[in-house]
C-alpha cells in the first residue's frame, strides 16, 4: 500500500509538471501574438531563445514517466495515464513550437511594414487559448465532456482559418508587391490551426485514459 501512494504521489507530481508546461506553451503563444500585432521583433526574438526551456521540460517530464512505468510496472488506467504523460508533453512542446514560428513569420515582416495584420488571427488565438484552459481542466478531472468540446471548437478555428486564407489569396491577387509579407500572415494562420490540433490531440488522449479506447476528434 506504500508503494501505491507513493506512485500515486509520483504521478500527481507528474501532472503538476504537465500543467506548468501547458502554462509555458500558451504563455509563449499569448507573447508571439502579441509580438505579432505589436510589430515587436525583440519580444520576437525573446520568445524563439525561451523555447530551449520548454523543449528541456518536455524531456524531463518523459524521462519521469519512463522511469515511473520502469519501476512501478502499472496496468491498465495508471499504464494509459504515464502514456498519456508522454504524449501530452509531446503535443505542448509542439504546441510551443508553433508560438516560435509565429515569432520567426514577425521577424520576417520585421518592424516597419505597412501590412495590416489579419484581426481574424487575434479571434483565432483567442479561442485556442481558450481551447487550453478546457483542455487543461479536462486532464487534471479526467472528463471526457470537458474534451468533447474541444472538437466543437477545433472545428471553429479551421472555418476561422479557412476565411483568412481566401482573404489572403485575393489580398496576394491585388498587392502583388507584398505577397512576402501576405504569406507571412497566412503561414501564422496555419500554425495557429496546427496549435489547436495538438490542444484537440490530449482531449483524445483523455479519451484513452478514461475509456481505454482512441478516439478522433477531429473527424
Amino acid at each position: 500500500m506504500a508503494l501505491r501512494g507513493q506512485f500515486h504521489d509520483e504521478l500527481d507530481r507528474l501532472k503538476f509538471r504537465i500543467k506548468k508546461l501547458a502554462v509555458s506553451s500558451v504563455d509563449a503563444f499569448d507573447q508571439s501574438i502579441t509580438a505579432l500585432y505589436e510589430h515587436d521583433v525583440e519580444k520576437a526574438k525573446q520568445i524563439i531563445n525561451d523555447d530551449s526551456k520548454i523543449d528541456k521540460e518536455e524531456l524531463e517530464i518523459n524521462e519521469s514517466a519512463i522511469l515511473l512505468i520502469a519501476k512501478q510496472q502499472p496496468v491498465a488506467t495508471d499504464l494509459r495515464r504515464l502514456i498519456v504523460a508522454i504524449k501530452a508533453s509531446s503535443d505542448l512542446e509542439r504546441m510551443a513550437d508553433h508560438a516560435t514560428n509565429i515569432a520567426k513569420s514577425t521577424i520576417h515582416l520585421g518592424e516597419n511594414h505597412d501590412v495590416e495584420i489579419h484581426p481574424k488571427l487575434k479571434e483565432m488565438a483567442s479561442v485556442a487559448k481558450e481551447m487550453v484552459e478546457i483542455a487543461t481542466k479536462a486532464f487534471e478531472q479526467e472528463n471526457v465532456s470537458l474534451a468533447r468540446k474541444l472538437a466543437e471548437m477545433d472545428d471553429q478555428i479551421d472555418e476561422m482559418y479557412g476565411q483568412v486564407t481566401k482573404e489572403m489569396l485575393e489580398m496576394t491577387a491585388n498587392n502583388p508587391q507584398k505577397i512576402q509579407h501576405i504569406m507571412q500572415m497566412a503561414f501564422v494562420g496555419r500554425y495557429i490551426e496546427r496549435f489547436a490540433d495538438h490542444i484537440t490531440n490530449i482531449g483524445e488522449n483523455i479519451f484513452y485514459i478514461v475509456k481505454g479506447e482512441t478516439f478522433d476528434l477531429n473527424d
